[in-house]
């Protein structure tokens, strides 16, 4: 592991270990894509006795996206459902989060993986250097190193959203979105919050063996 890869790793450990800050929340992004599922014949409905029953068939209805914001400690997230991800639907996922959810606090730090439309310069392009220049002046982007994604804790949230709500066949973007409200709107109202337990101590006593010296960088 490179120092660069040491460094953000101790960056993101550090920012997890702190304390709920309604001034300066932070906030795990990421994105999923979707096929959407349809049935080519009508489903049995559950009987007395009998479980509902689907044929094997089915029919494709195009992809769609899913971009996830998770705030873990403070147990709340935001689901958006597009029909695409690039960096013209980020853009507007992240303006939404800022001057809507979190327009009072005052740094917003993001955590991030290193697609190619996660970086200011998609801001540039999409809304202008100086309206990307003001809108992001609250905020502070944490990347996690290279091949590290697991250090986002919003790939744990998708992971929770695709085993409670999209394991099964969604037919359209319609359904998607109301599902998926309903299952945001439940987890939020219990608060439902992620406890990251790995440190940076953890992360030294287990990977240490692979770190490489600033020597041979």
């Amino acid at each position: 592991m490179t120092e660069e890869y040491r460094q953000r790793m101790y960056n993101l450990l550090e920012l997890y270990e702190r304390p709920l800050s309604r001034a300066e929340p932070v906030i795990c992004i990421d994105e999923k894509s979707l096929q959407l599922i349809g049935n080519s014949r009508a489903p049995l409905p559950m009987a007395r006795h009998t479980p509902a029953k689907q044929d094997y068939e089915y029919t494709r209805n195009g992809t769609t996206n899913l971009f996830v914001a998770v705030e873990p400690r403070a147990g709340q997230r935001i689901v958006s459902v597009t029909e695409r991800r690039g960096k013209v639907d980020f853009v507007a996922f992240i303006k939404e989060l800022l001057i809507g959810a979190y327009a009072k606090a005052r740094r917003v730090h993001l955590v991030l993986d290193n697609l190619n439309t996660h970086f200011k310069k998609c801001f540039d392009d999409v809304l202008g250097q100086r309206a990307a220049t003001k809108l992001l002046r609250r905020v502070q982007f944490h990347y996690t190193p290279q091949h590290a994604s697991w250090l986002n804790m919003a790939e744990i949230e998708i992971g929770i959203l695709s085993r409670q709500c999209l394991d099964r066949r969604i037919a359209s973007r319609q359904l998607l979105r109301s599902e998926v409200e309903v299952w945001q709107q439940a987890r939020n109202a219990l608060q439902r919050t992620i406890e990251w337990k790995f440190t940076r101590q953890d992360a030294d006593t287990k990977l240490g063996r692979y770190y490489v010296s600033k020597l041979t960088c």
